[in-house]
């Protein structure tokens, strides 16, 4: 008997012994495509209660979870059709989570009555103001019972000079502004305040990446970028 033959004639022999049947092993692999697609789809369902909750990062791992586990399903294909755009959303739920997280809002009760509330925020990048390194600037928008409202620097080192006023650069989104600002002859803080505290908080609400350029006393002209953008101003409902 020639080898070829032999191999088929010995394969054969096997599948006997073995006592394969090719309909029962047919019957399994259908089974076992229902158990994946009835898995599958479980997920997908809860997949699309996220997407209707808009809970955009939980539908995102269930998506991608889906792909992964059951990627030959059709509850697999359905759903990768809108995983970009769940995908597109989670990241953008999450930058808006991280910028709103950037401000701090202050509620206090003032000894004279009625409480001072306050937004305030650190500069996106520390800043070198004294020439002695950097350090972070923050920009406070500051609602007070008795001294009214206020917008206003504060720097860690270093000094502003603007004690006899000055004129500060502000730019939003690219769009130059200049604003007024003065240096109150004190030193319990130093701190700068920009006189039209209105005009800036226009600004602060109603755009993305604001910088404020301000006249130091030791290193000249230095300016403060801020990402502004997650500023909720409900927290100051007397400014709007």
């Amino acid at each position: 008997m020639k080898p070829l033959p032999m191999l088929v004639a010995l394969c054969l022999a096997l599948s006997a012994c073995k006592g394969e049947d090719p309909q029962a092993a047919a019957r399994a692999e259908a089974a076992r495509k229902a158990a994946q697609e009835q898995a599958a789809g479980v997920m997908e369902q809860q997949f699309e209660d996220a997407v209707a909750a808009h809970n955009w990062r939980l539908a995102k791992g269930y998506g991608e979870v889906l792909q992964i586990d059951h990627p030959a399903t059709d509850a697999a294909a359905r759903v990768k059709d809108k995983l970009e755009d769940v995908r597109a959303k989670a990241e953008a739920e999450a930058q808006q989570q991280r910028l709103s997280a950037l401000w701090d809002y202050g509620d206090e009760p003032v000894k004279t009555g009625g409480r001072q509330l306050s937004a305030a925020i650190y500069s996106q990048e520390p800043v070198d103001t004294d020439g002695g390194g950097t350090h972070p600037v923050r920009l406070i928008f500051r609602d007070h019972p008795d001294w009214g409202r206020s917008a206003y620097l504060v720097l860690q080192a270093g000094d502003f000079d603007c004690y006899k006023g000055c004129k500060l650069k502000v730019i939003l989104d690219g769009k130059v502004h200049t604003l007024p600002g003065s240096r109150p002859n004190t030193d319990e803080a130093i701190a700068m305040f920009i006189d039209d505290w209105k005009g800036l908080w226009k600004l602060a609400k109603s755009g993305k990446q604001l910088s404020i350029e301000f006249p130091t006393k030791t290193v000249g002209r230095r300016a403060a970028q801020f990402e502004v953008s997650g500023l909720q101003p409900s927290k100051l409902p007397k400014w709007n």
